[in-house]
């Protein structure tokens, strides 16, 4: 299971926070002092969680292995960071999109709805796999689909959401439920690379986030016309 490139920003960020002086400077590895205010935030993230080792790479993970296990970078991965903000171009976006459909993986039985109140609650636990000072304990508590990181769901959520993806209320009420659309819908939950090539959406099902039927759950938050969603 590996973060997308944005997790790891952020988490360049936050041991910026933590550990780099009020100088503005910190030592690489070969002993030279590195100035992080000239850094564009890729470099910051390799320098200090790699040169100037302010993160345990050593630390367990939740879906085994370790830190430095998680940093590594798939294929998707590796072409989607060399854009560095650049609009991707057509030739790329298709190579990525054509790796994410070759491991897509659909239910045995065919793509079907489940229950849209356990999907709400999968959509609206943003609780997973952070580690660090506050680790997150999967022997306590279960993770989520964490969807509300990002997106705005339903109207009666009395919790805050995220605007980084686009909202989400009345999916299914403007969609419908057609063949076509439960496919697409599977697909993105899955591995949204395959529609939306080097999108910052993370690889819910590929990357093991959620299993098939818990996708059938939100699936059935986004589509059933009873859910909240759709109200």
């Amino acid at each position: 299971m590996k973060n997308s490139i944005s997790m790891k920003i952020g988490l360049a960020a936050l041991i910026a926070v933590l550990t780099v002086s009020c100088t503005g400077e910190h030592k690489t590895a070969g002993g030279k002092r590195a100035d992080y205010t000239t850094m564009s935030s890729e470099e910051l993230a390799e320098h200090l969680i790699f040169g100037a080792k302010g993160f345990k790479l050593d630390q367990k993970v939740q879906e085994g292995g370790t830190m430095r296990d998680r940093m590594k970078q798939d294929e998707i991965q590796k072409i989607c960071s060399t854009l560095k903000k650049r609009q991707i171009n057509s030739s790329t976006a298709q190579k990525v999109s054509t790796i994410a459909r070759n491991n897509m993986r659909y239910p045995k039985g065919g793509i079907r709805l489940g229950d849209w109140k356990k999907g709400r609650a999968l959509a609206q636990n943003a609780f997973g796999f952070r580690v660090g000072h506050r680790t997150d304990q999967h022997s306590k508590r279960k993770p989520g689909g964490m969807c509300v990181n990002c997106h705005t769901l339903d109207s009666k959520m009395s919790i805050p959401s995220g605007n980084l993806g686009p909202s989400l209320r009345g999916y299914g009420k403007t969609r419908g439920q057609s063949e076509a659309v439960m496919k697409y819908t599977y697909e993105v939950i899955y591995n949204p690379h395959s529609t939306f090539p080097c999108t910052n959406m993370p690889r819910l099902g590929a990357n093991g986030f959620i299993n098939q039927e818990q996708i059938r759950d939100v699936m059935a938050y986004l589509l059933d016309p009873q859910s909240p969603i759709n109200q």
